[in-house]
């Protein structure tokens, strides 16, 4: 038996799965963010061992014989996020999480050092983990000296998990503090950002041991030696789950954030086109991806003000794609990563008329999110990938409108994979196996059976491309 341990933004999620990959069971527990301050997005490390105890707890009582059969566990998480822990390992401060964008001057600022780009592969966005650690240098200076460890989130739960200091490649690639081609940290990086080597984790591949599970917590959760696999970061972790590791394979994810993820076999970083070449979970590959800040998120944020949910929405559209009104939506509520790179822009609605209904924003909504996506594809385009079928994974994915909305934006099919779970918590299992067993990852990590094929509607083609324009005229740089 197998658990993959995902923390996210909104909630952790433990899920297990047997020797056979079959999924036995999962369990969650809620999260919440706090933001203090414009920009500001933060929580506090000890809710997410809180959250993973109730999560463990509740597994346990469902299927209690199948747990204390566990052989391994595999993390996955949010990444990006400064868990700063002083001498003794005590948290400093609340943790800066991934969408946080008070270090945009600081991001900006180490960009302007042509060795980020050159060594890390990618822009410093404000998202990643170095500009913050110059954020709290400038304004929280008694913090920063006592800083003696810097954790990305899955990794301090690691800790508590094994008492190791570890992280790895996928989300250690997220911090601007990697050599991504060499997998290794670089002094010189992290020089330039006021940090040492000495603060950072040990280094391992996202299937290798990276230690083993502390002895008071086996024996709580009834369990008996167990390995905690490096794991992944959340996106790499969904790619482990759905199968995508072998170059030309890719999925989009529409969760709170977006993604456009494309496996590669090698390392190929283009920082200009703002697409994020990071390490992949597995040794001697790699991946790249757009992100995008908001995409289901968009949806929920607007079910909440017509006091609506983002499913009712949905299906009051109907199966059959209509051509995109005169309404225009810019999904950028939290700002921007790929590609325009633009912390303070915001999203809007343009083109509303007397006519324009509920139905007809909540399309727009949706055609936005596509619309951003399609930066991502031209992005990836740009930076030497070519993608001609992904496959549909996240939340959002439920809504068959929406993918056939993307699938016309992007001039993609969209695979979409018979029911079951494979996302960042299936990858994080399988991460827990590989590293148990020592398996050949390639036979672990298949993709999924597809129950269904989303093709682009050639006929709306002309009018999609018409209206991306549109979008692509509205953006005026925060």
């Amino acid at each position: 038996m197998y658990i993959g341990l995902d923390l996210g933004t909104s909630g952790i999620r433990a899920l297990l799965m047997d020797a056979d990959q079959r999924i036995i069971g999962s369990a969650e527990a809620d999260l919440t963010v706090s933001r203090p301050h414009p920009g500001w997005s933060e929580q506090e490390p000890a809710d997410w061992i809180r959250a993973a105890e109730t999560a463990m707890a509740e597994l346990r009582s469902l299927h209690p014989d199948e747990v204390a059969a566990v052989k391994g566990i595999g993390l996955s998480g949010q990444m990006h996020g400064a868990t700063l822990l002083d001498a003794d390992d005590q948290v400093l401060r609340p943790c800066i999480l991934w969408n946080d964008t008070r270090s945009h001057e600081e991001a900006a600022a180490l960009d302007a050092d042509p060795r980020f780009r050159q060594i890390s592969g990618n822009i410093v966005f404000p998202g990643f983990t170095a500009p913050k650690l110059v954020w709290v240098a400038k304004n929280e200076p008694e913090t920063f000296k006592k800083v003696r460890k810097v954790l990305l989130p899955k990794d301090y739960l690691r800790l508590w998990l094994t008492g190791e200091h570890v992280a790895e490649m996928s989300d250690a690639a997220g911090t601007s503090w990697l050599d991504t081609g060499a997998r290794k940290w670089s002094p010189e990086l992290l020089d330039a950002s006021g940090m040492s080597i000495d603060q950072m984790p040990r280094l391992v591949e996202g299937s290798d041991v990276s230690g083993q599970l502390r002895p008071d917590l086996a024996q709580e959760w009834g369990m008996g030696s167990v390995v905690v696999a490096g794991g992944a970061g959340d996106n790499a972790a969904s790619a482990i789950g759905a199968g995508t590791i072998s170059a030309g394979t890719g999925f989009v994810s529409l969760g709170t954030s977006g993604v456009l993820f494309a496996a590669n076999d090698q390392y190929l970083p283009n920082p200009e086109s703002a697409v994020h070449a990071f390490c992949h979970a597995l040794p001697g590959r790699w991946h790249q991806m757009g992100v995008i800040l908001t995409a289901a998120s968009a949806l929920n944020w607007f079910a909440g003000i017509v006091g609506s949910t983002p499913a009712a929405l949905s299906d009051a559209l109907g199966d059959t794609l209509i051509a995109p009104s005169g309404a225009t939506f810019l999904p950028y509520l939290s700002g921007e990563r790929t590609p325009h790179n633009d912390a303070a822009v915001r999203g809007s609605f343009a083109g509303l008329a007397h006519e324009t209904d509920r139905d007809a924003m909540a399309r727009a909504v949706m055609e936005g999110v596509a619309f951003a996506l399609r930066d991502n594809l031209e992005a990836l385009h740009a930076a030497g990938t070519d993608l001609q079928s992904i496959m549909a994974i996240g939340g959002g994915s439920r809504s068959h409108y929406w993918l056939k909305v993307i699938a016309t934006a992007l001039n993609l099919h969209i695979d979409i994979p018979a029911e079951g779970d494979f996302g960042a918590a299936f990858g994080a299992a399988r991460l827990g196996l590989l590293a148990h067993t020592g398996a050949d990852p390639v036979a672990v990590c298949h993709a999924p059976k597809i129950d269904g094929v989303i093709e682009p509607e050639l006929a709306l083609r002309d009018a999609f491309d018409a209206a991306y324009d549109r979008y692509r005229s509205l953006y005026v740089r925060g």
